[in-house]
């Protein structure tokens, strides 16, 4: 994934050519996050991969058959989650008030 390079001398706004837009300096690389995205995600499949597999080793005493399925749990929270956004969407279109309800 190839991102554009950084400028490092000042752009202007279009708008108002007085005004220089800020720009980010050749020794500044970002935050501790934005330079370790990559590996994060990483570490984030792989974990969920690890406690996948632990399903494998742990007894379950479950009151449905379905419980009993590889990695049942993670599908039935990955579709409870899914589930949920959508939920919030539509109530968000039903208590939406209009942009100007405060003022009178």
């Amino acid at each position: 994934m190839s991102h554009p390079p950084v400028p490092t001398e000042p752009i202007f706004n279009p708008e108002d050519p007085e005004v220089p837009v800020p720009v980010r300096g050749t020794g500044d690389h970002g935050t501790w996050f934005t330079r370790h995205v990559r590996g994060i995600i990483i570490g984030l499949y792989v974990t969920a991969f690890v406690v996948l597999m632990l399903d494998l080793f742990y007894a379950k005493h479950s009151y449905f058959s379905e419980e009993d399925w590889f990695g049942f749990y993670g599908f039935y929270g990955f579709v409870g989650c899914v589930t949920l956004v959508l939920l919030a969407k539509l109530l968000r279109k039903a208590v939406m008030r209009s942009e100007d309800y405060w003022d009178a």
